[in-house]
């Protein structure tokens, strides 16, 4: 079965950075779609990065300059580095894989941002 594993969140001050990384399994990796998703208390859920087989990126224009999406096809990881972290990135954040519309999605894991 699908399974997709994130981790790296924690609790980080303002300014400070943190790497989350997303293991999956059950999947061709390589020919996914890959995003990170977040979803702040009493919000909807929201793209923040999303990176394509090939490698192209897109971001939300609230995170640009400051997160970067990558990903490693021979570790089947997808990975977030977020840089200059504001409170108003306190999130659950959750992987998604896509292929042919058919979404999967990890557990989360919470980051929080203390100001």
């Amino acid at each position: 079965q699908v399974q997709l594993v994130e981790s790296g969140g924690g609790l980080v001050q303002a300014g400070g950075s943190l790497r989350l990384s997303c293991a999956a399994s059950g999947i061709i990796f390589s020919l996914n779609h890959m995003g990170w998703y977040r979803q702040a208390l009493g919000n909807q859920r929201e793209l923040v990065a999303a990176i394509s087989p090939g490698g192209s990126t897109n971001y939300a224009d609230s995170v640009k300059g400051r997160f970067t999406i990558s990903r490693d096809n021979a570790k089947n990881t997808v990975y977030l580095q977020m840089n200059s972290l504001k409170p108003e990135d306190t999130a659950v954040y959750y992987c998604n894989a896509r292929r042919y519309m058919v979404d999967n999605w990890g557990q989360g894991t919470q980051v929080t941002v203390s100001s």
